[in-house]
């Protein structure tokens, strides 16, 4: 990722988190990615929340993580996130995690979600609220 998403969710790495190895556990980073994503959702004004009293939901289809560093109890990190892509029926999340003190890359990944009918469970469109609502944020340049 060449530009760092402007939005982040500050994360506190919790012991539970950490392997043997003293590091994050891989698989927590996804962890991280939900947190921010929901985040991101609520600071461009189209919450979760609005997904379910719209009737809708979304899946998550896809996931990826590359990992540059190693995060470590108590460290506090950065989960910067945006919304790269919509398509018809998809959105995918973009981040990039770092650690605040050093601004030390950690990792960067997505999330490809799928929205669909709350009810039927099948794909529909993205809602023309919600594209907005990250349309609106992201041109603002905050």
């Amino acid at each position: 990722m060449n530009d760092r998403p402007r939005f982040f969710y500050p994360v506190q790495v919790r012991y539970v988190e950490t392997d043997m190895q003293g590091h994050v556990f891989f698989g927590n980073y996804f962890t991280y990615f939900d947190v921010g994503l929901i985040e991101y959702l609520k600071a461009v004004g189209y919450s979760y929340n609005d997904f379910i009293e719209a009737g809708l939901d979304f899946f998550y289809v896809a996931t990826d993580c590359q990992y540059q560093g190693r995060a470590f109890f108590d460290d506090s990190l950065h989960v910067h996130t945006r919304i790269n892509k919509m398509g018809n029926t998809s959105f995918t999340f973009e981040f990039a995690v770092f650690e605040e003190t050093e601004d030390r890359p950690i990792c960067t990944g997505h999330i490809v979600a799928v929205t669909v009918d709350l009810k039927t469970r099948a794909k529909v469109p993205v809602p023309e609220k919600f594209r907005k609502a990250v349309s609106d944020f992201e041109s603002r340049g905050e």
